[in-house]
């Protein structure tokens, strides 16, 4: 249904878009990837893993889900 939706621009209009991020969130969420990273490749998550129990990492992609074109 959304496959044929173009919104109510022309699809030929390239704008730029700015956005103004503090450099302190983009340091927070840097220093929580490194955390979540170091989480993954620990003994304690795969023993989770294995066990079935939730990890961490399960927990937040409920929460958020998976980005499809992420994984492609």
């Amino acid at each position: 249904m959304s496959e044929n939706f173009k919104g109510f621009t022309n699809s030929n209009d390239d704008k730029e878009i700015r956005l103004k991020v503090r450099n302190s969130e983009i340091n927070r969420i840097i220093k929580d990837y490194k955390r979540l990273k170091k989480y993954q490749k620990s003994s304690l998550y795969e023993v989770q893993k294995l066990s079935g129990q939730e990890t961490a990492i399960d927990k937040l992609v409920k929460e958020y889900g998976i980005d499809s074109e992420a994984i492609e």
